[in-house]
């Protein structure tokens, strides 16, 4: 991807559609997401250095910005490099605060799905901007509508493959956002284990997005009782 230029004439509007995305995927989410992404805005609009494109604030300033001690401060910390919204670029050691950048493909990525909600020129806008350099993992569909040799067995990997296909035809933006990144473990019992690229795609799809897996898996496995998530 190529780096955002986050000084000029254009650098204002960037920065508050990300600030924008980072807040209307937030509300959309569950609480927990509100309040990671509300701490992480709360820090980037009072602390972030957009020349050296850096985050760099010891634990205990954000702790007290936060409200919170220090031991919940490294906890947010981690989920966000885990969820990869921050990327770490120098580890805190021996006394030196470490420091963070924004990902913001990563961002474009999990905030997709919101974007009509806040208008359709900041979908646009962002389609434009991020679309072509967002690094989603996209499945092959061209792959999966070559004709079969035989009918795979119920609950093989072949009928999850048809599953996801309804699901991009259903809404390819959607599926490319979240579904394309689920990989199939195993459905036993009514019991479907699915491995997520991350907590905060867990979090997500479980909040926002079971109704259709589960009817689409469904249609092609048989009843589902319970998903389970492996990140």
């Amino acid at each position: 991807m190529n780096p955002l230029r986050l000084t000029g004439p254009e650098a204002g509007v960037i920065k508050y559609d990300l600030l924008t995305a980072l807040s209307v995927a937030g509300l959309n989410g569950s609480p927990t997401l509100q309040t990671s992404l509300m701490r992480l805005i709360a820090a980037v609009t009072s602390r972030y250095n957009w020349r050296a494109d850096e985050l760099s604030v010891g634990q205990r300033d954000l702790a007290r910005m936060w409200s919170v001690n220090e031991r919940t401060v490294k906890r947010e910390i981690k989920r966000l490099t885990d969820a990869q919204l921050l990327i770490c670029t120098r580890g805190g050691v021996r006394g030196r605060v470490a420091a963070y950048r924004l990902n913001y493909a990563q961002i474009a990525r999990l905030s997709e799905p919101c974007w009509p909600l806040v208008g359709p020129d900041f979908d646009a806008r962002m389609k434009e901007r991020y679309r072509s350099e967002t690094p989603v993992k996209v499945v092959q569909l061209a792959d999966y509508a070559k004709p079969e040799a035989s009918e795979p067995a119920q609950g093989g990997p072949g009928t999850w493959q048809r599953a996801m296909v309804n699901l991009s035809r259903e809404n390819a933006d959607q599926f490319k956002a979240w579904f394309s990144q689920l990989e199939y473990v195993a459905f036993e019992g009514g019991v479907l284990e699915l491995r997520t690229p991350s907590k905060f795609a867990q979090r997500y799809i479980e909040t926002h997005l079971l109704r259709p897996l589960v009817a689409a898996v469904e249609a092609e496995l048989g009843p589902v009782t319970r998903i389970e998530f492996r990140a």
